[in-house]
């Protein structure tokens, strides 16, 4: 299967590549103040998702199989609230806007599986 941990794990640094990218981006290559708040919230989020990412291979270690699930949402909120953020900080149409919370909807349930996952911690 093509999403292993090492897949997660690889597309999670690649994240947090692009994370520190951005943020380098916003604090010295662009002059647009609104530009600059959207990729810094953009950047802000998506290296805290990956970083979670990276938390989930913990959870795994320590007996909670089902932390598996949770990056998926993570990485696909990070794609969908980060980009969309990057996108209209770059001259995207704003109704991209729109799109937005529903990155946020999917660190939400990315973060509820976790939890729900660290129930079974205890039992390892």
């Amino acid at each position: 299967m093509i999403w292993t941990r090492r897949t997660w794990m690889t597309l999670a640094a690649v994240g947090g590549f692009i994370a520190v990218a951005v943020g380098a981006f916003a604090a010295h290559g662009v002059s647009d103040p609104k530009a600059q708040e959207w990729l810094r919230t953009g950047s802000s989020y998506g290296f805290m998702h990956t970083m979670a990412t990276f938390a989930c291979a913990t959870f795994m270690n320590i007996g909670a199989k089902n932390a598996r699930r949770a990056p998926a949402f993570f990485l696909s909120g990070v794609v969908v609230f980060s980009g969309s953020l990057y996108v209209m900080a770059l001259g995207g149409p704003r109704w991209l806007g729109a799109v937005t919370p529903i990155g946020g909807l999917l660190f939400l349930i990315g973060w509820a599986t976790l939890a729900w996952a660290a129930r079974d911690v205890d039992r390892a």
